[in-house]
Order: C-alpha cells, then sequence, then structure tokens
C-alpha cells in the first residue's frame, strides 16, 4: 500500500495553495524556507498579531517512506541511491502535507470547531523566539512518552 503523499509532484503548488488559503483567512507576513541540512520545512505567517511558525521534517518522512519501500538485491539502484530517492520523496511531501494540515486546522477554526490558538498553540511564537512547544519541551514540562 503507498504511504499517503509518496506520489505528489509539486512543492511550489502547494506553498501557492497554502499562501492562498492563509492570506483568504485574514493570515498576513507568509513565508516558508528549506533548511537542506536539517531536511525541515518551515513556514511562518502572523494572524492578529501571533507569529506562527511550523515545522515539518523532510527526513521523517524520508525514514518512514524507507520503512515501507526497504531496499533489497533486486533493486537497480544502490542502498545510497535509494536512501536518496527517499529523500527527495520527502521533500516534496512534506509541503503537501503541510498544506493539508494547514488547511485542515484554519477550516477547524473557520468553523469554529477549534480556537486559533487551540489550533495552533504548540506553533504560536513567544517573546523569547521559541514556539510554545519547543518551549514545554525544554522546560521538561510534559512528562516522556512512554515506550510502546
Amino acid at each position: 500500500m503507498p504511504l499517503p503523499y509518496e506520489n505528489a509532484t509539486s512543492g511550489k503548488r502547494a506553498i501557492d495553495d497554502m499562501q492562498k488559503i492563509l492570506i483568504a483567512f485574514g493570515c498576513n507576513k507568509f513565508g516558508h524556507m528549506l533548511d537542506i541540512a536539517a531536511g525541515e520545512l518551515l513556514v511562518q505567517f502572523e494572524y492578529r498579531g501571533r507569529q506562527i511558525s511550523v515545522k515539518a521534517s523532510a527526513n521523517g518522512y524520508a525514514q518512514a517512506w524507507l520503512k515501507e519501500h526497504p531496499h533489497n538485491y533486486r533493486m537497480k539502484a544502490s542502498k545510497a541511491q535509494h536512501e536518496a530517492k527517499a529523500k527527495q520523496i520527502g521533500a516534496i511531501a512534506v509541503y503537501s502535507i503541510l498544506r493539508d494540515w494547514i488547511k485542515g486546522q484554519i477550516t477547524a477554526v473557520e468553523t469554529g470547531i477549534l480556537s486559533f490558538e487551540g489550533a495552533f498553540l504548540g506553533q504560536i511564537m513567544l517573546p523569547n523566539g521559541m514556539t510554545v512547544l519547543e518551549q514545554v519541551t525544554d522546560s521538561k514540562l510534559l512528562p516522556a512518552p512512554e515506550a510502546r
């Protein structure tokens, strides 16, 4: 069974869609950046004075793809080429995943299912430059997750 988003084809179109969704919602100061070394896509925007910063890991997606499509000796590609393909797929998929996640959160806010803060609490930037999630994680305010 294919992994969701593994056949996504355009990061640029997903970014354009994301920007349109956020502008229609009333957001401004939209921007995005791909940190190639960290394998992360960063999307930032502002809504009613609240700075939002959302990070998504393309490397995380690549690892999930490799788990679904492990390299084997029958493949024409080397293991390194197979892993490079996984990173390329992850780098494109992460754009569509973030677009759909943001669209879902904005829809939940617009329909009254969640407040804006409820939808984006972990991604709200604090005056110290950290997100709420980063602050909570660094301060160890939540217990460590249980092992599976």
